[in-house]
């Protein structure tokens, strides 16, 4: 049987076009069918447009409606692509796996550092790595991009106009293409936990605070004011926060105390957090924080979005965090 498999765009530098006002989304995906048929194969491809945006104005908003639309083409199609701008790909990659936990089918998302249209272009390779990888049966959320396919909640952009732009951070690549094709390591995809059910609520009052030598401790104090629920702090080296003079860490545990979440990371891309080291790290934890471990950027900010969205209650809340949902954590 002919396997389908839809492609879902939503613009970026892949469907881009020349304009007055620069390099922007333009061209729909049916525009784009003749050329991506000519990398799938005997696959059966079909096209629909979800937006035709730069990825900067993709919003947790777009992610829900497009995890929803996912959803529902999950029972229809034997994969999904996703066409994506790549500045905020892992950060929608990333939300998806959270959103779509347990899907059955493959939903790949990629993008390009040149249009589509342009003729020495990356598009048509990472089209070609992703519409397999969708054919592939693998179910799960990944990115592909330079002939790597990688978790997408593992997945980071690293570079801002090589091929090469993203990398999969503390995790080990799920395929590869060489000489010999696609080979896919399944002992790196996870195994379905559950049921397949759509969750896309989400919170968006949440802040991602990097530290700095000086940082002023009240920055907390206004954000509270704001109504921000969650802070994700990116402290210092394995994630440590100072205590004299300035005393972030006094801050951290009074907004603890006032209802706050403060999940805390590493600055560092790789390796992660552990706060259980040194002072630094031990006070952070003494007074509340949770642990962000190896996680990207990107997926902390998006669990954290999520989490806020499935629940109120702080036990309940830390008791998702001490656990890995999609591949996003190495839990100790």
């Amino acid at each position: 049987m002919t396997k389908r498999i839809l492609i879902i765009n939503t613009g970026g530098t892949l469907s881009s076009v020349n304009s007055r006002k620069g390099l922007a989304p333009g061209m729909k995906s049916g525009e784009m069918l003749e050329e991506l048929q000519m990398v799938s194969r005997n696959l059966e491809l079909e096209t629909e447009d979800f937006c035709s945006v730069d990825s900067a104005n993709i919003f947790p908003e777009d992610w829900a409606a497009l995890a929803k639309r996912i959803g529902q083409a999950g029972s229809e199609y034997q994969g999904i692509v996703v066409i994506h701008g790549t500045d905020t790909l892992a950060y929608t990659a990333s939300m998806l796996s959270f959103m779509l936990q347990n899907i059955s089918v493959p939903v790949v998302v990629t993008g390009s550092q040149l249009s589509i249209a342009h003729p020495v272009a990356d598009a048509l390779e990472n089209c070609r790595c992703a519409i397999h990888m969708a054919a592939s049966g693998c179910p799960g959320i990944f990115v592909a991009f330079n002939r790597k396919v990688m978790l997408g909640c593992r997945t980071s952009k690293v570079r801002t106009m090589s091929f090469d732009a993203f990398e999969s951070i503390n995790y080990p690549y799920v395929g590869e293409i060489s000489s010999l094709g696609l080979h896919i390591r399944k002992e790196n995809l996870l195994k379905k936990r559950g049921i397949f059910r759509p969750q896309t609520e989400y919170s968006d009052k949440v802040f991602l605070l990097k530290l700095y030598p000086g940082i002023s401790p009240k920055i907390l104090d206004y954000l509270q004011e704001q109504g921000c629920r969650g802070v994700y702090i990116e402290g210092f080296g394995l994630g440590g926060m100072p205590f004299l003079k300035h005393d972030f860490i006094s801050a951290v545990r009074d907004a603890v105390s006032n209802g706050m979440v403060i999940l805390a990371g590493s600055q560092c891309r790789y390796e992660g957090s552990n706060l259980s080291v040194y002072e630094t790290g031990l006070k952070a934890l003494e007074a509340g924080v949770v642990q962000a471990y190896d996680m990207t950027a990107e997926a902390a900010m998006t669990k954290l979005m999520w989490v806020l969205g499935q629940t109120r209650d702080m036990r309940e809340i830390k008791e998702y965090f001490s656990v890995d949902i999609s591949g996003e954590v190495t839990i100790p």
